[in-house]
């Protein structure tokens, strides 16, 4: 599989240069530890919203802060959690004195991290309040997971809120719309082939070429079944009536 890289373990850092440089105006970057954050953070009497999850699934989250999205992202490497350090340190660059929200998509490092970031800046006096995504209805448990899984809803629950923070609704406010958004949304996914990393180099999984992986997780981790490949139609019908 060829990419246009330099080197893997630069692959995050190197992004993150881009998207700052690529919109100096509006986004700011942040080195050791790494998160990007609004250039006009903080903002005065709005509470600032911050997520992220493991790099590889790009727009989200590092091409989502800005004006009514996330006022940081805290991007971890590639398929891997964000360490609490970049959720505590991106808390202070936005934090304008009236709450932060995390919103946390549901697996098992990204949890243990943003409440070890949470439980710290409480300490610091920096009000912050997590709020879970677990929408995927594929599978109750998975590799990384006790639970649903948090993918499609996280992108709802970042415009959303985002816009709500931007309208100077206050944190409980934003939360419980958060904790709303999650409640109601579902997603079900579907693979074609597996991804490949670019560390590993190689697929993460064999998949035939008259195969489908239904309900597969965004890291590959395993669907409810293989099954034969079949039209759009078809597919998406599965999928519809999975999430219904």
């Amino acid at each position: 599989m060829k990419k246009l890289i330099n080197k893997p373990e630069d692959v995050v850092k190197e992004s993150l240069a881009g998207i700052a440089e690529a919109h100096s105006e509006l986004i700011k970057v942040h080195f050791e530890p790494n998160f990007l954050y609004r250039a006009d953070a903080p903002i005065k009497d709005k509470v600032a919203i911050i997520s992220g999850s493991g790099s590889g699934h790009e727009p989200l989250h590092s091409g989502c802060v800005g004006y009514g999205m996330l006022d940081a992202a805290c991007p971890g490497e590639v398929f891997t959690a964000p360490t609490p350090d970049q959720m505590l340190e991106a808390a202070k660059m936005v934090n304008s004195g009236v709450g932060i929200l995390n919103i946390v998509n549901n697996y098992s490092g990204d949890v243990m991290n943003y409440e070890m970031a949470m439980e710290i800046a409480l300490s610091e006096d920096i009000r912050v309040l997590n709020i879970i995504i677990d929408d995927d209805v594929a599978v109750k448990d998975s590799l990384y997971t006790q639970g649903r899984r948090g993918v499609g809803t996280s992108v709802l629950a970042v415009k959303l809120c985002g816009a709500a923070a931007e309208a100077k609704y206050d944190l409980n406010q934003v939360a419980n719309l958060c904790r709303k958004i999650n409640i109601n949304g579902r997603s079900m996914g579907m693979a074609l082939t597996s991804c490949i990393t670019p560390a590993k180099g190689t697929p993460l999984f064999d998949l035939g070429d008259d195969e489908i992986e239904f309900g597969i997780g965004i890291h590959g981790e395993p669907g409810r079944q293989r099954l034969p490949f079949k039209s759009a139609d078809e597919i998406t019908e599965m999928l519809a009536l999975s999430i219904i």
